[in-house]
């Protein structure tokens, strides 16, 4: 994403919504909280305040660039929209979250909205469990 897609969602383009964007896109982007994108950017050098943060992935999430998720606990984090429709699983020892797509589960979950009388409109799947990473840091 660039300024442009900034601009045209209709948000005008600022050094800080260009930071807190090219970090979502940065490799690991995914899944950060507004907390993290603070100490991210602060770490870097940059000067911006935590409010600042917060405001602009609230922007970005109205806008349709960012999607907030509410895993566990009520903590919010954020994720590029890539428009590609995926679940999650998450470590509930450490935290990690994985996306994965099926599409066996997304059959599945048509016919059983379609058994049911529903027509299928969104839907989010998140799983939770314990990693089987040695790292785990809470293992």
């Amino acid at each position: 994403m660039t300024g442009q897609e900034i601009r045209d969602a209709g948000l005008k383009v600022t050094a800080p919504r260009l930071k807190i964007l090219e970090l979502l896109e940065q490799g690991d982007g995914h899944h950060v909280s507004a907390e993290e994108v603070y100490r991210q950017l602060t770490g870097a050098g940059e000067e911006i305040g935590l409010a600042t943060v917060y405001r602009v992935l609230t922007q970005f999430e109205a806008a349709g660039l960012v999607q907030r998720h509410n895993f566990e606990g009520g903590h919010s984090v954020f994720e590029l929209n890539r428009g590609e429709h995926h679940d999650h699983i998450i470590c509930t020892l450490c935290g990690r979250v994985k996306e994965f797509v099926d599409p066996v589960i997304e059959r599945r979950q048509q016919e059983i909205a379609r058994d049911l009388g529903f027509e299928l409109a969104d839907h989010s799947l998140t799983i939770y469990g314990r990693c089987k990473d040695p790292d785990c840091p809470n293992r």
